[in-house]
């Protein structure tokens, strides 16, 4: 059997991949990547890798014709709901339009079924009943939100038109070891390490009142699988994460006693939801989901291989498509 998974350099996709090397047999893995948000050094050696960008879908469509595809794991994708308003075009680019590169040739390959990786971003508004269920009105309040939704929806059109089975994963606050801790725009707690690392105060926006939960990588990968090889999971729309809801700044209270030093600053408010976090029932039910790792635990473990990281210089965009109203923290001096 052969499995392709995008994003195979990020936190998901490569911890995905270690996972099924490490516990199923017979398993060929095909990954691809651009690496722009991800690291080659994070990718098992038994992985059959391709750097290319899935914008090219020439390119994308001669793996597929040289090989016998049986499940895609999409996971690439440029996660930064905050930034996505100032960023419009490269998120739609980067999370739709790719998205229905691999849709077309998923169904044109038949493939047996697509994971796809959505977001919590795709239910948005405020004032939905907490926790987001499956069944939450989907209202997006970002552009990033606004793609996934798209992606979800032309999903379940493929399903009812051309018989493309699925499994539409929305993941929780996902965090741990390979994860992109040096990107300014993304990853609430990759960013706190990143600037705890480097001596500075972790930041945070508005209060710190938001809540959110927030699920360690090792928890959520045997329920990655199961979405594709169970007959349960098949056309199925899942919350995947944390089952316990924290505030920001309790939550980096936590951190800060882990560390064992450092300040928090605030910041100006961004647009944003206050407070998100979803059911998990589904999850349990249909996808064998256990919430083994306090945030604690993980925590500890993301801090210890933190400190062991290289150097790397940190993303910063270069310029925005619309400056307009953006925040003073991401303001080019």
């Amino acid at each position: 059997m052969r499995i392709l998974i995008t994003g195979v350099c990020g936190l998901i996709g490569s911890k995905f991949a270690d996972w099924i090397i490490e516990n199923k047999k017979n398993i060929d893995i095909i990954g691809i990547d651009n690496l722009s948000g991800g690291y080659i050094e994070n990718i098992n050696k038994k992985i059959e890798f391709y750097n290319l960008d899935l914008i090219n879908y020439s390119e994308v469509e001669d793996i597929f014709k040289n090989n016998e595809i049986t499940y895609i794991y999409h996971f690439a994708a440029y996660a930064a709901e905050g930034l996505s308003p100032f960023i419009r075009k490269f998120n739609y680019q980067n999370n739709l339009l790719v998205t229905t590169n691999l849709v077309n040739l998923s169904i044109k390959y038949n493939i047996k079924r697509f994971i796809f990786t959505s977001s919590m971003a795709t239910y948005g508004f405020s004032d939905n009943k907490l926790p987001f269920t499956e069944e939450s009105p989907q209202i997006p309040i970002d552009p990033y939100g606004i793609a996934k939704l798209s992606c979800e929806m032309d999903i379940k059109v493929a399903n009812n038109q051309h018989n493309l089975d699925y499994c539409i994963i929305r993941p929780h606050n996902v965090y741990g070891d390979k994860q992109n801790i040096w990107d300014k725009y993304r990853n609430v707690l990759g960013i706190w390490i990143y600037q705890l690392l480097n001596g500075e105060p972790i930041t945070i926006y508005g209060d710190g009142e938001q809540s959110r939960a927030f699920s360690y990588i090792s928890d959520i990968l045997e329920p990655l699988w199961n979405a594709a090889v169970l007959d349960k999971s098949k056309n199925q729309e899942i919350n995947l994460g944390g089952i316990h809801d924290i505030t920001l700044n309790k939550a980096s209270d936590i951190l800060l006693h882990i560390v064992g030093k450092g300040e928090k600053k605030y910041l100006e408010k961004r647009h944003e939801v206050k407070h998100a976090y979803t059911s998990y029932e589904k999850s349990v039910n249909l996808l064998n989901f256990k919430m083994k790792t306090t945030l604690k635990e993980g925590l500890i473990k993301m801090w210890s291989w933190a400190k062991m990281q290289p150097k790397r210089k940190r993303k910063e965009w270069d310029f925005f498509e619309l400056d307009k109203g953006i925040y003073s923290y991401w303001k080019k001096t």
